[in-house]
């Protein structure tokens, strides 16, 4: 059974860095594609994030482009988010996920399999 714990979560002001990270426990994922997701209050759960399974390659939303950087320590078993730049409409709770076999990165929530119980990031104007 694989489990997923984030941390990292809290509440900064506007323009502040955080860093999140997720740590596997239950089984390494040295070959799964990992990935980032948040749910924003009253709205639906959104791609933020993903990884492949070496770190070389990553691929983001637009909406954090060049603010927030993935990537992993599969030596740890653990995968980071660098937020920086932080916004008010970054408030969320953040989740990882874990693909069950694929090391292809995906921004499809459909494709995981493995979810933790998210770490709330509160960002105040």
């Amino acid at each position: 059974q694989v489990q997923l714990v984030e941390s990292g979560g809290g509440l900064v002001q506007t323009g502040a860095s955080l860093r999140l990270s997720c740590e596997a426990s239950g089984r390494t994922l040295t070959s799964n594609s990992m990935g980032w997701f948040r749910q924003a209050p009253g709205k639906e759960r959104e791609f933020v994030a993903t990884i492949n399974w070496s770190g070389t390659s990553a691929y983001y939303a637009d909406s954090v482009k060049g603010r927030f950087t993935i990537s992993r320590d599969n030596a740890k078993n653990t995968v980071y988010l660098e937020m920086n730049s932080l916004k008010p409409v970054d408030t969320a709770v953040y989740f990882c996920a874990a693909r069950r076999s694929s090391r292809l990165s995906s921004p499809k929530q459909e494709d995981y399999a493995y979810w933790g119980q998210g770490t709330q990031v509160t960002v105040s104007s």
